[in-house]
């Protein structure tokens, strides 16, 4: 089944996540914001936590495929493909592996099970692992015995960034942190070899293209609008990539591109943390976007790989109502009208919203004021439990890949 995207809203029928693993477990204090967390969650309770976030989508008729399981049936039975998987993954895994590149691949390749392989690339690997050999006689001396050799991938259960369903094709990304760039390796493999989507998938970003941008900035608005953002990790010149690439595939029925100018830290890193469509017509917002936020309209220009830019100066509603085509749209402001709510539920992803059918939303269960103005609004909300997870900071939408929708 290839993918199938054309919107934010229409019924989810398939869907990719990553079940948090032994990378969460090795993250450490002094690490933590270079690996880009807040704080370590508990990995038996966020594991509970996603069990239900996967239950709650089962029990709504969507198939869920995890990320680890897609990849290792992209190796199973091909062995030269899983070689040149361990290979790129430890040249891409810094200056430390390529010291001991060598063991590293003995140890990687010595792991028969495809899964249990795909699991300690993303846990990480120490160098007690490692077996005596090719060590470093001052380096061995200055640092203890568990420093990493490979980085652990924490940030791997949000799978929503490494790339982004976009139509019928997709966007490999190119990540704004370091950090997280070797997650774009399993969707490079899985795109590119996995009989689900080899051959049948247009590519509108490429992992090697030169600027960052994140799924978390990419938002399906209709089969002929897309909207992204420009954010803390993601620029204005990617955003052009990526409207030249997707204007010049003639399969492409998009027409439009809207780019949502955000104000560029942490608390609003992506798009989808401070807006989110949940039905036909209706989106969250955090309303701290609203005084400076400036959208552009992106259209193909007259010549080939050329762009028309014009910065529209209508209101957020507005601006969606007509490239929508509705009379009126609804603002749901994220914790209402309290400057303290809303900041707080913002902070923990309450507008980071999973609709899975018009009107019909995943939600975190801590974001109780918003959650409540959502229902006096008509919209039905499932509540999942967040209290480890939500120390990633993302939420049911940066958890979850939309790989395939029904059309509205």
């Amino acid at each position: 089944m290839p993918i199938h995207v054309k919107s934010e809203i229409g019924t989810l029928k398939r869907v990719m996540l990553h079940r948090p693993g032994q990378e969460l477990e090795h993250l450490v204090p002094g690490e933590l914001e270079r690996l880009l967390f807040d704080d370590i969650p508990y990995l038996r309770a966020a594991r509970q936590e996603h069990d239900v976030f996967a239950g709650i989508l089962r029990g709504q008729g969507v198939e869920v495929v995890y990320l680890e399981d897609l990849m290792a049936g992209t190796l199973k039975g091909r062995p030269q493909l899983r070689e040149r998987f361990i290979r790129q993954f430890i040249e891409e895994g810094g200056n430390i592996a390529q010291k001991f590149k060598d063991q590293l691949f003995r140890l990687l390749d010595g792991i028969e099970d495809e899964r249990e392989l795909v699991q300690k690339t993303m846990a990480g690997v120490r160098m007690n692992e490692l077996k005596a050999g090719g060590h470093s006689p001052l380096a061995d001396r200055v640092r203890p015995d568990s420093r990493f050799i490979l980085d652990p991938i924490p940030n791997l259960y949000f799978t929503r960034d490494p790339f982004a369903s976009i139509g019928c094709g997709v966007g490999l990304n190119y990540m704004y942190s370091r950090t997280r760039r070797r997650e774009t390796i399993y969707g490079s493999y899985i795109l590119e070899e996995h009989p689900d989507f080899a051959g049948s998938t247009p590519f509108y970003y490429r992992r090697d293209y030169p600027f960052s941008i994140e799924g978390g900035d990419i938002l399906n608005l209709s089969r002929r609008v897309l909207a992204v953002g420009i954010s803390q990790r993601t620029t204005p010149e990617a955003i052009e990539l990526l409207a030249q690439n997707i204007f010049g595939d003639d399969t492409a029925e998009i027409e439009t591109i809207l780019a949502f100018d955000i104000p560029s830290f942490r608390a609003y890193m992506h798009l989808d943390t401070v807006m989110t469509q949940i039905d036909y017509d209706k989106f969250t917002v955090h309303p701290g976007i609203l005084g400076s936020l400036r959208v552009y309209e992106i259209c193909r220009g007259d010549h080939r790989d050329t762009l028309n830019v014009t910065e529209l100066d209508s209101s957020l509603p507005v601006i969606l109502g007509t490239h929508l085509g509705l009379d009126q749209v609804t603002m749901i402001r994220c914790g209402g009208k309290d400057r303290v709510a809303s900041e707080r539920e913002q902070w923990n992803d309450g507008s980071n919203t999973l609709c899975i059918a018009p009107g019909k939303v995943v939600v975190y269960d801590r974001n109780y004021i918003t959650n409540g103005i959502l229902r006096e609004n008509g919209v039905e909300v499932l509540e999942m439990p967040s209290s480890e997870l939500s120390r990633g900071r993302g939420g049911p939408r940066c958890m979850s890949m939309p790989l395939w929708r029904e059309e509205v």
